[in-house]
């Protein structure tokens, strides 16, 4: 129903205008606030690069935070990463990160980015607190923030905006009669703007997810997705028909789809039950970082890498690069 609302489909969205205006008009002044210098932002030590979105929903933002640490790291920079934490509630904030640490306290988002980088990740509702605990034992020369573009009391150097290219902005309107945080106009004071999936438009840099192997989750067995039978697909995630259409890319048809909400909270009984006996478990590989200590044979993940194209990349690349050094 959301999904028919935010894209215009269902006239309900009219019915919830007032509160669209009324979101609009607390997030105009709270941006205000800043920029006239009312309110203060605080400034890292070193460079903040946010990348962010103007709507709620998934939009490939998080393979997006692993595409630039692992550019950068291979390119020699040291890149710390900080995140709200959405999903996760810890004992105390800021939360480090280790190898011990569970989506339960950090969310899935950073467990995923750091096993996938290995780079120091922090997680706090306040992003300055997140930065200030990376830096107190990690020299990193900059700070990648994963998702908090309207998080305006962190300054920041760079701002890059992930969007989906196939639904774009919808019906254009803020929450809750639409799906936006702030209007379409942001984009012209953004930094680079990336286009995941559809038609990129001039200016903008076009992303696809490209899926590797399926990967097995007690095993770690490494297959291609097609050679998977009687697949049952699972996706908790911000917008789950794209996991359910790169399965169908592969040239696997599942037996059942089964949507869930993003970030949500998984438990072994209710992931279980969506198995049959002699069904094969397909997941995302953010939902397998939540199932891992419960996994059971049949159950699998199957990954995704952001590829980024054009001759912008190079050029964002060596901005940042520059701007760390």
């Amino acid at each position: 129903m959301i999904a028919r609302i935010w894209s215009g489909e269902s006239p309900l969205w009219r019915l919830l205008l007032p509160l669209s205006w009324l979101y609009g008009l607390v997030s105009g002044a709270i941006r205000l606030a800043y920029r006239l210098g009312l309110k203060k932002a605080w400034r890292a030590p070193v460079p903040v690069v946010v990348v962010g979105n103007l709507t709620a929903g998934g939009n490939g933002k998080t393979p997006v935070v692993i595409w630039l640490v692992e550019q950068l790291q291979q390119r020699g920079l040291r890149v710390g990463v900080v995140s709200r934490g959405y999903g996760g509630k810890a004992a105390q904030y800021p939360l480090l990160l280790n190898a011990q640490t569970t989506p339960a306290e950090a969310g899935d988002e950073p467990v995923l980015i750091v096993q996938r980088t290995g780079a120091p990740v922090a997680v706090s509702p306040v992003r300055r607190d997140a930065v200030e605990a990376i830096l107190a034992q990690h020299p990193v020369q900059l700070i990648i923030t994963d998702d908090g573009l309207q998080h305006y009391r962190l300054a920041r150097d760079k701002e890059i905006v992930v969007i989906d290219g196939v639904r774009r902005f919808g019906n254009g309107w803020w929450l809750p009669a639409g799906p936006m945080r702030e209007r379409a106009s942001r984009l012209k004071t953004v930094d680079a703007v990336i286009t995941n999936g559809g038609v990129a438009k001039a200016g903008e840099i076009p992303m696809r997810l490209r899926p590797g192997l399926a990967t097995n989750l007690r095993s770690g067995e490494r297959r291609a997705v097609s050679e998977l039978s009687n697949v049952v697909a699972m996706a908790g995630i911000g917008h789950p028909p794209r996991f359910f259409a790169t399965l169908a890319e592969c040239g696997v048809t599942p037996q059942q789809t089964v949507a869930l909400a993003d970030h949500q909270a998984l438990t072994r009984t209710d992931v279980q039950a969506l198995v049959k006996p002699g069904q094969t478990l397909v997941m995302t590989e953010k939902d397998a970082v939540k199932c891992r200590s419960f996994a059971q044979d049949n159950w699998w993940y199957l990954p995704v890498d952001a590829m980024l194209e054009g001759e912008q990349v190079e050029k964002l690349l060596q901005e940042l690069l520059t701007l760390a050094r």
